[in-house]
């Protein structure tokens, strides 16, 4: 070998060196992080109409974005004064539902064998779509490299059967579908949001500001290169407690990051569908078009949310999710149709 390609190939050895080197200090600095396992909420006043909530009053809302297609058009649509949990439902809270009910959620079942006669058997134990970081991406980003369906996992084992929630309380409770959110929700007297009533919400009833489209300083979201580092520079490295961040106008917290959240309204692939006379963009009535799949809009981003990888930490942003798939990043919180203070 010459002493030129000596050098080189010695240089490259450092190089590769000095990155695992990097990544191991990075590695154990996230490991050394010590983050709160709860964030203290402001103390509403015990005259407080309906504890927990707040109230967002009525407005027009100018629906939609023009990041992603399936924003688009932006339209406008009234919207009627609600109450709106301020908070996502906590493992705590939907542990108390359980206990009152005995409710076991979907990702708790088999999956159902006619619903899904292709997959293997392995797929069709309970269990839920669980996010892992990789080392490293191959093959042009393909998500299967960093989600895993995992058997046992679910809301008490959110990252698979050998983890837990205790000691976590006040996290947001995750790996539910659209019919455990709504089943909690008809238990608590309540209802979810729809995809209008969110938004607005998240916008503070107010119009849309000029830097939405920045990524939040006040959520938790995913800070460096999506999937392979997150630098933890808003305090977690994945889901947060509630409340850790300052709230919105409204005094609604963590509307955008932590986790997605559940709505009422079915998913369709834009705005176009809504016709006129249904301008209060509430379209839950309708159904998927036969052999698809149902899916619900959910909305907010989630910790994962990154601007290199998926800018939907955005209140005009909106994703389907199948309504039989729970996944590790995906929560809700529910609205009351009251009058308000």
């Amino acid at each position: 070998m010459t002493s030129k390609r000596l050098l080189v190939s010695l240089a490259a050895l450092l190089l590769a060196l000095a990155a695992w080197l990097w990544w191991s200090a990075d590695k154990a600095q996230e490991h050394a992080r010590q983050e709160p396992l709860q964030c203290a909420l402001p103390a509403q006043p015990p005259s407080a109409l309906h504890p927990g909530m707040v109230w967002v009053p009525g407005g027009t809302l100018q629906l939609g974005d023009s990041v992603y297609r399936e924003e688009l058009p932006v339209r406008s649509v009234a919207v009627q004064g609600f109450w709106m949990d301020r908070t996502e439902v906590t493992n705590a809270q939907f542990a108390a539902f359980v206990q009152a009910t005995g409710y076991v959620t979907v990702a708790e079942r088999a999956v159902d064998d006619k619903a899904h006669p292709e997959l293997p058997p392995d797929l069709r134990l309970p269990g839920a779509v669980v996010f892992i970081s990789p080392n490293d991406v191959a093959g042009g980003g393909n998500p299967a490299q960093w989600w895993r369906y995992l058997p046992g996992a679910n809301w008490r084992h959110p990252g698979g059967q050998h983890t837990s929630i205790e000691g976590r309380a006040s996290f947001p409770v995750v790996n539910l579908t659209y019919r455990d959110a709504l089943a909690y929700a008809q238990w608590a007297g309540r209802a979810l949001p729809s995809e209008a009533q969110w938004e607005w919400a998240a916008r503070g009833a107010a119009a849309p500001s000029d830097t939405e489209h920045a990524q939040p300083a006040q959520a938790n979201t995913w800070q460096g290169l999506f999937p392979v580092r997150n630098a933890a520079d808003d305090g977690f490295v994945g889901l947060a407690p509630v409340g850790c961040y300052a709230p919105n106008a409204l005094g609604l917290f963590d509307m955008l990051g932590n986790v997605w959240e559940i709505t009422r309204d079915l998913y369709l692939p834009n705005h176009n569908t809504l016709a006129p006379e249904i301008e209060t963009a509430d379209y839950a009535g309708l159904r998927p078009a036969v052999g698809a799949a149902a899916s619900h809009v959910i909305k907010g981003g989630s910790f994962l949310c990154a601007p290199n990888y998926c800018m939907r930490y955005r209140p005009g942003a909106r994703q389907a999710q199948e309504d039989d798939l729970a996944v590790s990043h995906l929560g809700f919180r529910t609205i009351l149709q009251a009058p308000g203070p």
